[in-house]
């Protein structure tokens, strides 16, 4: 036996997990270079490697949940490179503004019809919101609901949504709530869709950058769009939402959260979301602690393993109505892709906040929700339209 092979069997050991073995979480591993890859490349020889067909699990989630539950992905860093990475991140700044729309080609633009047979009806493309709720469709109109009531929405209020995706939250906050919204994103596919979709209403979709933003807003959103920004850039980020905003207003941050600061999985960084980076409490804490107050601090993070279930649960059903070119390499990549974040939600290694700002403090203090009645759908949802 290598002492590569060894050493892998002895990690594995300590997550309850076998090479070859009975349980649906166990691995079986095809190819002997295996070991190898893991200890040389970590986080990324172990995607590429899954991609490759050079290893197979029957239960992805569990296994992920298992390996984040023991620590083994801190374990498997290989130091040389590992440090080199994070140099490379403190020197470089990969989240600048000519960078800003490279994540919008490489994944939002990947194809419609992919995202459409794997959302619900609306395309939320973030954390759905599963309080006394049955399946993804309501999770994701509560999530939409709690935010309209945690910004305290009123008839013709002015809203900015960065990161808008295809418009869902635009075009709920605007049949419901009656205000006016302008939404950006950095997406060219997801711009054309979101006018198209929501194009009867007071809904402007911008193709822009947060850096080029302008105007002023009673209200500000900014929904699974934090994780682009990158930490040489929050400072900005926050500048930047504070004078777009009213002095009375208020300003949500729905974003992704590591328990603490620390590089992005090196795979999910190379075929998923280039450039990403989550962000810690501190982090965020550092860059808005001089602009704004702290009105709010939600977490639902076990929501998220929720979530990607039912969106892996919807795409492993629809595989087959999709384009040729989603073939078994991609679609391997894309279920690791989710099956390896549900496990690490599910280990509680990674967050969903929803964290509520003010620029002076609400006189009299804020109360922020977190039971909703149930809401019915909107008047025209997307399943028509499509």
């Amino acid at each position: 036996m290598s002492r590569a092979k060894a050493l892998i069997l002895e990690l594995l050991s300590q997550a309850n997990i076998e090479i070859n073995g009975p349980k649906d979480d166990d691995i079986h591993v095809h190819h002997n270079a295996f070991y190898d890859r893991v200890l040389k490349e970590g986080a990324l020889g172990l995607g590429e490697s899954y991609m490759d067909k050079w290893w197979d699990c029957r239960a992805l989630d569990i296994f992920f949940t298992k390996i984040f539950q023991a620590n083994l992905t801190d374990k498997i860093k290989n130091s040389k490179r590992f440090l080199f990475k994070i140099l490379l991140n403190k020197l470089f700044n990969f989240q600048n503004y000519h960078r800003a729309f490279e994540v919008g080609r490489k994944h939002y633009d990947l194809d419609d019809n992919l995202f459409q047979n794997m959302l619900d009806s609306r395309m939320n493309y973030t954390c759905g919101y599963w309080h006394n709720v049955n399946n993804l469709e309501e999770a994701q109109l509560a999530k939409l609901e709690l935010i309209c009531q945690k910004l305290l929405l009123k008839p013709g209020m002015r809203m900015l949504d960065i990161g808008c995706g295809w418009g869902g939250f635009a075009k709920y906050a605007a049949e419901k709530y009656h205000v006016e919204v302008v939404g950006i994103t950095i997406s060219k596919a997801q711009q054309l869709l979101a006018q198209k979709l929501c194009n009867h209403l007071p809904i402007e979709i911008r193709l822009e950058d947060y850096r080029q933003l302008h105007g002023k807003f009673d209200r500000i959103a900014s929904i699974g769009m934090f994780e682009h920004v990158g930490f040489k850039n929050y400072n900005t980020f926050m500048k930047v939402v504070k004078n777009c905003l009213h002095e009375n207003g208020l300003f949500l941050l729905h974003t992704i959260g590591n328990n603490k600061a620390t590089m992005t999985n090196e795979w999910i960084t190379k075929y998923i979301f280039p450039n990403g980076m989550i962000p810690s409490i501190k982090l965020i804490a550092d860059a808005s602690e001089n602009d704004f107050v702290m009105e709010d601090w939600h977490n639902f993070g076990a929501d998220y393993d929720k979530t990607l279930m039912a969106w892996h649960h919807n795409i492993s059903y629809r595989w087959p109505h999709l384009p040729k070119k989603y073939d078994e390499r991609f679609q391997r990549m894309w279920s690791y892709y989710l099956l390896s974040c549900a496990g690490a939600f599910r280990a509680r290694k990674m967050q969903l906040w929803q964290i509520v700002f003010s620029p002076q403090g609400i006189f009299n203090g804020y109360q922020a929700p977190r039971s909703i009645v149930k809401v019915a759908p909107a008047s025209q949802d997307y399943a028509t339209i499509l």
